[in-house]
């Protein structure tokens, strides 16, 4: 089974849990931006999975596409439409591959430690989104 969607917006990667002390007291609380991201990717992959969820060793590919600085002169511009300069800006590979697995954990899968095979790229486009690609793999 093939679950693909896409997350339109810049991509995001997921931010470290924040302490604050309140009464003298440690609370933990993550960041409403990740909150809302993963929220926002749930929902993508309801719409697309109806209901689905993948079962067993899993493959997932995320490619994100992030848009291209509006200061780029036009030469500089085609290159990077064109996939011949890769994208060296936020958010990191890992924290971007994160925040999509962690938020489809009880969703898509049981656990996110069912993916055993993972492929990350960052790109550009002129269409800012995440494209996630989940698929089962045979034991």
């Amino acid at each position: 089974m093939i679950i693909a969607f896409a997350v339109p917006g810049e991509p995001k990667g997921k931010a470290r849990p924040r302490t604050v002390q309140i009464a003298g007291h440690a609370s933990t609380y993550t960041p409403k931006e990740t909150v809302m991201y993963e929220n926002l990717v749930r929902l993508y992959y309801q719409q697309a999975a109806r209901g689905l969820r993948l079962s067993g060793p899993i493959q997932a590919e995320i490619v994100s596409y992030s848009s291209v600085p509006k200061s780029t002169s036009k030469k500089k511009r085609a290159l990077m439409l064109d996939i011949k300069t890769l994208c060296q800006k936020k958010p990191d590979v890992d924290n971007l591959a994160k925040i999509v697995l962690d938020s489809l954990n009880k969703i898509a899968y049981d656990d996110d430690a069912q993916v055993c095979r993972l492929l990350v790229e960052k790109r550009y486009g002129e269409t800012p989104q995440v494209l996630v690609r989940l698929s089962e793999l045979e034991p």
